[in-house]
């Protein structure tokens, strides 16, 4: 018996993959910044965030400057539970571009992490993320939602209610924060075994 051989890639393999290398070394940053974000984004879009991440340090790595990159970065990390990765990309964006919304909210997302498990401090940094957002637009997306979760969970009903109600302001048909509403009306504790705080 003798000795085994490494598994090899075909020639023709070869030759495309050091053409595709060659090609990306000589694209200039900017355009490969905006092809890597791109491809993030469909990434994301797919819902692959962990193939997304690795375009999308690439892009990081060549650009720390671009916010469109440290959104789509921080929100794979969001997406793959690795909300300590995500911070410090977003809290850079949010010293890059202080007005953006986006920027904001999915800061919160990445500070308040998995709300069940949420200590209250992290609770706080993300309310305080999300009052920053809104600050900037009032009917943002999905913040009053999400405002309104945290108060549900810190027992604070009548927060709750007041964000699931913005909720529905800013989107009519949120059946969620309808479902919510429904619940804080019936005066039902979801999730809470009696006497629990």
């Amino acid at each position: 018996m003798g000795k085994r051989r490494a598994p090899q890639l075909p020639k023709e393999a070869v030759k495309p993959a050091l053409d595709s290398l060659q090609s990306a070394e000589s694209e200039p940053a900017p355009a490969r910044v905006r092809r890597l974000v791109g491809e993030g984004a469909r990434l994301l879009a797919a819902k692959r965030p962990g193939e997304a991440i690795v375009k999308l340090t690439e892009a990081w790595d060549l650009d720390p400057q671009n916010v469109a990159v440290a959104i789509n970065l921080g929100g794979a990390y969001i997406l793959q539970g690795k909300h300590e990765r995500a911070i410090p990309v977003l809290e850079k964006a949010t010293r890059l571009e202080p007005e953006n919304v986006m920027v904001w909210s999915n800061l919160a997302a990445a500070y308040l992490g998995q709300l069940p498990l949420a200590t209250p401090e992290r609770q706080q940094r993300a309310i305080e993320a999300y009052e920053r957002a809104l600050a900037l637009d009032e009917r943002a997306p999905h913040i009053h939602y999400n405002l309104g979760l945290i108060y549900w969970e810190r027992d604070e009903p009548f927060r709750a209610e007041a964000h699931f109600h913005s909720a529905l302001e800013t989107d009519p048909h949120d059946r969620d924060a309808r479902y919510w509403l429904d619940k804080i009306h019936k005066g039902v504790q979801t999730d809470r075994a009696p006497g629990e705080d």
